[in-house]
């Protein structure tokens, strides 16, 4: 049955409270292989940029029966987080999620879902952090409505010898750690699910490669000094297996401003295009 593009658009924002303790900020730096004091220590505690994408994390709603999304099917294909303010080590925050757009790429090609998600302060009109991921919906082209134009494109990456290069090193158990953060998906655990999905063992969640490659520009562009970061953006291209290396390559842009692209060093893979950091 296709998509109600109508009805989709006009639900209401999905809003979700989340009580952050620093409990939880040290296991998601420890999630994403993160071992220095600042960010694992509750003494001067300080929150990785991209803590923000499980902040008030409303979960998977698009397999929830009302959204009517064949969501066996969906990818997610791209994820950016807005830092409008340094995020604080805990605290009780406010999400609000909504459809932003649904773009039709036709029967056979499938249709693009963005959703936004605002991230507020308890009690602060002002939001704190806003992330933005984009769906692939490969099952559900066709529905002959969405969006005028087309999706935002990504951002290019220099054709040219990277600036920088990081190694990251993974561990077996990285996906084991990383799901406590909130994303139980069984396909990071169970070797049953992820043969069934077609892969040959569990996968890395694409969260947690993110993270990570959020660490290797943290260090390598702003000194490790979170609030300096201002937006990151990432195309997903190819998942990560636990235990393999991530290396980062970083592109110059200019003031303020770099280009990045990860690959799996042991398979030559590209997991990761058309980064975007903005920075201070």
């Amino acid at each position: 049955m296709p998509l109600d593009y109508d009805y989709l658009m006009s639900l209401p924002p999905i809003v979700t409270r989340h009580e952050l303790t620093k409990r939880d900020t040290i296991l998601y730096a420890l999630g994403v292989g993160a071992n220095d004091l600042r960010h694992v220590y509750e003494d001067g505690l300080e929150a990785l940029p991209t803590l923000a994408v499980v902040i008030a994390y409303p979960g998977f709603f698009a397999k929830e029966p009302q959204y009517g999304i064949s969501w066996q099917k969906l990818l997610h294909g791209e994820q950016s987080i807005i830092l409008h303010r340094p995020l604080p080590s805990e605290g009780v925050f406010v999400g609000t999620t909504r459809i932003e757009e649904i773009y039709d790429k036709g029967a056979d090609k499938g249709a693009i879902m963005l959703a936004t998600r605002e991230i507020r302060i308890e009690g602060d009109p002002e939001p704190i952090a806003t992330a933005r991921a984009t769906s692939f919906l490969r099952g559900d082209g066709g529905f002959g409505q969405g969006g005028a134009g087309t999706p935002p494109a990504p951002h290019p990456v220099p054709d040219r010898e990277p600036d920088l290069v990081l190694s990251s090193p993974t561990r077996e158990d990285q996906a084991m750690l990383y799901r406590l953060s909130g994303d139980y998906n069984p396909l990071h655990i169970d070797p049953a699910v992820a043969r069934a999905a077609g892969f040959e063992r569990p996968i890395l969640h694409g969260l947690c490669t993110y993270g990570i490659v959020g660490r290797a520009l943290l260090d390598a562009l702003c000194a490790d000094e979170g609030a300096r970061v201002r937006r990151m953006d990432v195309r997903f291209s190819s998942p990560v297996y636990p235990g393999e290396t991530i290396e980062t390559r970083i592109w110059r842009e200019g003031d303020g401003r770099a280009a990045f692209r990860a690959r799996v060093a042991e398979r030559d893979i590209i997991v990761i295009n058309n980064g975007r950091l903005d920075y201070q």
